[in-house]
């Protein structure tokens, strides 16, 4: 069996998996967050127990000799379980980064020079890099972009219409997020349905906090709503999506806010939160069932925002064989998805409301037997699309 080790690192946490590639088994996984505070914590999951500590973490390396520790003495012995990998989640590999990449000085340096484009990722994803080599110094390791798989958007789809020798020294362009999810997504689709990855056309709805829309075409990504950053598109629980870039002038202008407040605006303090006061999409429909409304505005906001979008990639594509629902929204709250589809019978798309009201962990049919678009719920497994990248990029 390949085991591979995931790491998704942030400027002051990072969570693992240990991942079985072969069987899909997960061996362990774990926490460990607060880095450089004055008290970290740690959590550590097997198959048979979870632990938890509190202590000082300095930093990153040393949070790596946390999970060591309790590798060691929890289990599974990494010994017993050697890694053919370490797999990283990059969040921007630019146009550079095409697939995952085994980690060289070179790939290091692009990524560090890609920080201009994500600032809060790239810089927290290298120091997870620079702990891993230490802690695995034999050990591969690879890097796998959110923006990989979004580098077959045409150009008609990626280019902004701004002054084209501008855009290009600032390497401004679509470059879509999100696409380990959506990778994982439509190969999962296709299996489900048993038929070729190539021969269908979907459209992946990845509704989380974070969300995002992609037109997969044949296993490639043709088109996708988020955009240079991840606040282009959809609503999200605390970014707007797509907004005219007028209003942030017309704010500038009549309440001198700097580019630093406007972008905490858009970014943290927009979205289903500065619509309703609330983040999370199960207190928005709470508030909203209890008659609030803001929160039955926000709501509305939300779901004509998707419906437009499956429309349009509808447009795009041409033909729709699927629908596909993911992530945490996606995965489990039947509103969403039942009244985001709402009124597009003609389009042949429909939902069925008893099917979907199951609950489960597997992938599964919701649309009608009428409908003549397939409108399905597939669980997302970012981890294990990292480990059987990271494996094959080793391989």
């Amino acid at each position: 069996m390949s085991t591979i080790l995931v790491v998704n690192s942030g400027s002051s946490s990072f969570k693992y998996q240990l991942i079985e590639v072969e069987s899909e088994q997960v061996l362990a996984s774990g926490l460990v967050e607060r880095i450089g505070e004055e008290s970290g914590h740690a959590r550590h999951t097997t198959q048979v127990g979870l632990w938890e500590q509190e202590l000082p973490i300095a930093d990153h390396t040393a949070g790596f000799g946390v999970m060591l520790a309790a590798f060691e003495e929890h289990g599974p012995s990494l010994d017993a379980h050697p890694l053919a990998a370490v797999g990283h989640r990059v969040v921007h590999g630019g146009k550079r980064f095409h697939e995952a990449t085994v980690v060289t000085d070179l790939v290091k340096i692009n990524i560090e020079d890609l920080s201009e484009l994500a600032p809060l990722h790239n810089p927290a994803n290298l120091q997870g890099i620079d702990a891993a080599q230490k802690a695995f110094p034999s050990v591969p390791q690879v890097a796998v972009f959110d923006t990989a798989f979004h580098q077959t958007l045409p150009p008609a789809a990626y280019t902004y219409a701004i002054d084209a020798s501008l855009a290009d020294k600032q390497r401004v362009r679509r470059y879509g997020f999100h696409g380990t999810s959506h990778k994982f997504v439509s190969g999962a689709t296709a299996e489900f349905l048993g038929r070729p990855l190539s021969e269908l056309s979907m459209i992946v709805l990845h509704l989380g906090n974070g969300a995002s829309v992609c037109a997969v075409q044949g296993g490639k990504s043709v088109e996708t709503s988020m955009g240079m950053t991840p606040l282009e598109g959809l609503v999200m629980g605390t970014r707007s999506g797509d907004l005219d870039p007028a209003v942030l002038f017309h704010l500038n202008r009549k309440t001198g806010m700097s580019f630093a407040e406007l972008d905490e605006l858009l970014n943290r303090r927009s979205g289903l939160l500065g619509l309703s006061g609330h983040g999370d999409m199960r207190d928005v429909q709470k508030a909203a069932a209890a008659g609030d409304a803001a929160a039955t505005l926000a709501l509305e906001v939300y779901l004509h925002r998707i419906r437009g979008y499956v429309g349009n990639y509808y447009a795009q594509l041409g033909h729709l064989d699927a629908i596909v629902f993911t992530a945490g929204v996606g995965e489990n709250n039947p509103l969403v998805r039942a009244r985001s589809l709402e009124g597009l019978a003609e389009m042949g798309i429909e939902v069925d409301p008893a099917l979907n009201e199951v609950e489960s962990r597997s992938p599964r049919f919701i649309s009608s037997p009428s409908s003549r678009v397939a409108v399905l719920v597939v669980p997302t497994n970012e981890e294990l699309e990292i480990a059987r990248q990271s494996l094959e990029a080793v391989s």
